[in-house]
């Protein structure tokens, strides 16, 4: 970044603090609706002969009779001659008024024509104000030159520490996406697997269920030939006598248990 010398920031500023009329610093500005500023004086001496009020730099028509103040430009203004006025009074010598124009190099400062021949100044060395500013802006460009190269070998660093930097984030985000990619991998392989051994389970309850099924349908009909049998046998136990011996070989037990698990 380049910094702009003070003078030229100053004439820079005192630009544009001027008004475009009189190009003089504003004196009382107002703010016309195309939001250009003027003197009020200025833009009244505009519109004397002219029947449209229109703004001197942009043509555009002034609708109001009304000249509204610019109080925020007007402070401004204030400012700046306030500032460049103490500015002014800074290059005088205070104790004579003279205008600095020599520079004491025993006391490294600038000093008037009057200073020069004064007892404080009369055995010390003085040069002219330009020569002397010459020679310490020489002076001060030297020590500055490795300072400006100590500068950019930082710059260089920095500009390397960026770069790594880049580097680090833009390999973070590339690992970042691949153990995404990973663990969705490994989560969809693992909904595969359970949603295969889940099938799995399944497919072995209903085996199971149907085997333990039948298995009960079968004891069931061995249970129900089994009540038969008991029943049938407890009838022939309360028979008379004479029924029950005559039923009695068809009833003994060795024919019910083959009867039972034939």
């Amino acid at each position: 970044m380049v910094i702009a010398a003070p003078h030229k920031m100053a004439s820079k500023l005192e630009e544009d603090l001027s008004c475009p009329v009189c190009l003089n610093i504003f004196k009382d500005p107002v703010i016309l609706s195309c939001c250009h500023s003027f003197c009020r004086e200025c833009v009244k001496d505009c519109w004397k002969e002219k029947e449209n009020k229109e703004c001197p730099v942009c043509k555009r028509r002034h609708s109001k009779d009304f000249l509204p103040s610019n109080f925020t430009l007007k402070n401004l203004c204030e400012s700046f001659v306030q500032e460049r006025d103490q500015r002014a009074s800074e290059d005088l010598c205070s104790p004579h008024s003279k205008k600095l124009k020599l520079f004491c190099l025993d006391h490294q400062e600038p000093v008037c024509v009057i200073c020069r021949d004064s007892e404080k100044h009369s055995k010390h060395t003085i040069r002219p104000i330009d020569e002397a500013a010459g020679q310490h802006k020489k002076k001060l460009q030297e020590t500055l030159e490795p300072v400006k190269k100590k500068l950019n070998v930082f710059k260089e660093v920095k500009v390397e520490f960026d770069q790594t930097a880049e580097h680090i984030q833009v390999q973070a985000r590339h690992t970042e996406r691949q153990i995404k990619e990973q663990f969705k991998k490994l989560h969809q392989f693992l909904e595969e697997e359970e949603e295969a051994r889940l099938c799995a389970l399944r497919e072995e309850e209903e085996q199971k269920s149907q085997r333990m099924k039948e298995e009960m349908e079968a004891l069931s009909r061995e249970i129900a030939a089994l009540s038969h049998t008991v029943r049938d046998t407890e009838d022939e136990l309360r028979a008379e006598d004479v029924s029950f011996l005559k039923n009695y070989k068809a009833m003994l037990p060795e024919k019910i248990s083959v009867t039972v698990w034939s």
